[in-house]
């Protein structure tokens, strides 16, 4: 039984570029080592950015790269990203989860764009009616996400 989960993550389209998302990844992945992580964006940057690590190497394989041409911008319209942006890091990490290649996708970008896109690509479960987002809330005990 195969316990390692995927996780592809849209580096290209957080506040912070991609460069706080390779750091990020890196220091997750140190810490769970049936984690692996697909970083999705412009690969000579991510390739650049993750040789800059020191425990990059020691990884190995659990972080790779999947190039993305394209961005959607906090400034795209929902519908633009989708019809528009085919080849953008949020789509892709996203076409990655429908094609069974990772478990997941995490991006920090346009929250609309990343909800139409999910819905169009990935489809809706049958009998729930709406997309989720998960966000922090102050718990007792640090925080809890719901």
């Amino acid at each position: 039984m195969n316990d390692d989960v995927t996780i592809a993550l849209d580096t290209m389209s957080g506040d912070r570029g991609p460069a706080a998302v390779v750091d990020s990844a890196v220091f997750i992945a140190e810490q769970y080592p049936h984690l692996r992580l697909i970083l999705v964006g412009d690969q000579e940057v991510l390739r650049n950015l993750i040789a800059e690590q020191e425990n990059a190497a020691a990884l190995g394989e659990r972080i790779s790269v999947v190039h993305a041409p394209e961005v959607v911008t906090m400034d795209d319209h929902p519908a633009q990203a989708l019809r528009y942006k085919k080849q953008s890091s949020m789509r892709v990490a996203i076409n990655l989860v429908k094609e069974e290649v990772a478990d997941a996708c995490v991006s920090a970008g346009n929250t609309g764009a990343l909800m139409a896109t999910a819905r169009f690509v990935l489809k809706m479960i049958t009998g729930i009616d709406r997309p989720a987002i998960c966000c922090a809330l102050p718990a007792a005990q640090g925080r809890t996400y719901m």
